[in-house]
């Protein structure tokens, strides 16, 4: 099985920390050239520099707010002027957690703009590349929320959602040129906005953080939160050659919580 990224160029988008620097480190140990973007330079710098590198291999960051659609555009367009990407990674902050009954209909359009707009912005940027490559890698890091919405994520659950359908529709378009578009789902992921989601709950139901994450892992048929290695290590296999022939798919990363098949 060739899982080699050896002179392959990665973009990855909310890469300074969590999941998206996860996903960057193993693109980079299978040897890709790695792009980081988000917001603060001072983490990017240090994530930059926490990336494997062996010989002829390079890594670079840009700062963006993936809030900012003009901002975004900008900076990918000066980016693929300069060079082919071959694998994009699209990855973003999530929507704030509360009942959709609740939420305030501006964030709909927020988060739609920062997630889907953003995600369609950078598509369109990178696709002529990919397509003289004949090898294109659309990685978008979603939620296990695409197949059953999860309690207190209103607006996440309608975003995510919004954001599967568009990958679905831009697979079926792009695949006769060797681009596949897939979406990793992560379940309960061990990052800070795990930790954000657990205290917002045990504020809203006036009980201590633990119990709550005790009552999330008794859901999880694994019994534990995932690392955030084991998300990016489905993120990393799909950019390879070696799934080539995976295509237009959502995958949950979440130890068997998902109650769908």
């Amino acid at each position: 099985m060739n899982l080699s990224l050896a002179g392959k160029n990665a973009v990855i988008c909310g890469s300074s920390r969590g999941i998206g620097l996860a996903i960057a480190k193993e693109l980079a140990l299978l040897g890709a050239n790695c792009t980081l973007m988000a917001r603060d330079e001072t983490i990017l710098a240090e994530a930059v520099k926490s990336l494997d590198s062996s010989a002829g291999q390079s890594h670079e960051y840009m700062v963006v707010d993936f809030g900012h659609a003009a901002a975004v555009k900008k900076s990918i367009d000066m980016h693929v002027a300069n060079e082919t990407v071959h694998i994009l990674v699209n990855n973003s902050g999530g929507p704030p957690a509360g009942p959709i009954t609740e939420a305030d209909p501006e964030l709909f359009e927020k988060y739609f703009r920062q997630h889907v707009m953003s995600n369609q912005i950078m598509v369109m940027a990178c696709l002529p590349g990919m397509k003289a490559a004949g090898y294109g890698r659309i990685i978008n890091v979603v939620s296990t929320s695409v197949k059953i919405p999860i309690q207190n994520l209103g607006v996440s659950n309608t975003i995510r959602g919004a954001v599967a359908s568009w990958a679905k529709s831009l697979s079926n378009e792009v695949a006769e040129f060797g681009i596949t578009v897939n979406n990793v789902l992560p379940g309960y992921t061990m990052t800070d906005r795990l930790e954000i989601l657990m205290a917002n709950i045990a504020d809203r139901k006036k009980v201590m953080i633990e119990d709550v994450e005790k009552d999330m892992i008794a859901d999880i048929p694994a019994r534990r939160f995932a690392d955030a290695s084991e998300v990016a290590a489905l993120a990393a296999f799909l950019a390879t050659s070696a799934a080539g022939y995976i295509n237009g798919t959502s995958i949950p990363v979440d130890g068997g919580k998902t109650g769908s098949i």
